[in-house]
């Protein structure tokens, strides 16, 4: 392998480290960022704490906790964060490296496209890693009203893996 590739694996290497290594310190478990509208057209923003058998129960902006009935809401939407930059980073890096590892010697010593293919791999990288993380990061929409009660506990039971206490009885 040449040096310039060795240079680049090692790079790459470094930043997955530094990447990955973000989530691994220790935290507290939070809860998922819910926007609910009730049947009234009342838009209720908060962190979802815990699903109980008939309500939800939020944590508000203002730090007060907001119990909301099941048969008042009409619809969820649960507000992801953004993968976008992440997507595009991870893209370009990875792009960067496939286009510099296919890079080979010109045989005529006229234009050398080394340059040319790292910068190529670095676009398609990025676009791609852009659609990517565009499309995890996309907010989910549950629309409670007019679902059936077995519709209804089913979506209950989604929404309690992302609260912030899974298990209340």
């Amino acid at each position: 392998m040449n040096p310039p590739g060795k240079k680049f694996i090692s790079l790459f290497l470094i930043f997955s480290l530094m990447m990955l290594s973000v989530n691994l310190h220790a935290k507290e478990r939070r809860g998922a960022k819910l926007i609910i509208t009730r049947t009234d057209g009342q838009l209720i923003e908060g962190e979802l704490i815990t699903v109980k058998p008939k309500s939800l129960l939020l944590l508000d902006a203002e730090g007060k906790d907001v119990s909301i009935n099941i048969e008042d809401i009409e619809v969820i939407r649960i507000v992801k964060k953004s993968k976008f930059l992440l997507g595009v980073g991870s893209g370009a890096v990875a792009g960067l490296i496939i286009g510099s590892v296919s890079y080979k010697e010109p045989r005529v010593a006229l234009i050398d496209y080394g340059p040319l293919f790292a910068l190529i791999g670095v676009a398609l990288g990025g676009l791609i890693g852009l659609v990517i993380g565009a499309a995890v990061g996309t907010d989910k929409t549950i629309q409670i009203e007019g679902m059936t009660d077995s519709e209804i506990q089913e979506a209950l039971k989604k929404l309690r893996k992302k609260a912030r206490i899974r298990d209340y009885k």
